[in-house]
């Protein structure tokens, strides 16, 4: 008598390894290193402060008069 096969386990283990697979590629080619997100931090960060630097004083609004 032939053993019985338990074809659920093979296509779970099939798809498993397929989604690892995919999964692998995806972190080759969206992943980004510690480094490149450190410096593109510092590139934000270095672009915010010569923004701010550029800004202008923010007027205070003018007293209203009620000289009619």
């Amino acid at each position: 008598m032939t053993k019985v096969v338990n074809l659920n386990r093979y296509r779970k283990l099939k798809q498993r390894v397929a989604d690892e697979q995919r999964a692998n590629e995806n972190r080759v080619r969206f992943g980004r290193s510690k480094a490149d997100k450190a410096r593109d931090a510092a590139a934000d960060a270095e672009a915010h402060r010569l923004w701010d630097g550029l800004k202008r004083e923010d007027p205070t609004p003018p007293p209203e008069s009620n000289d009619y």
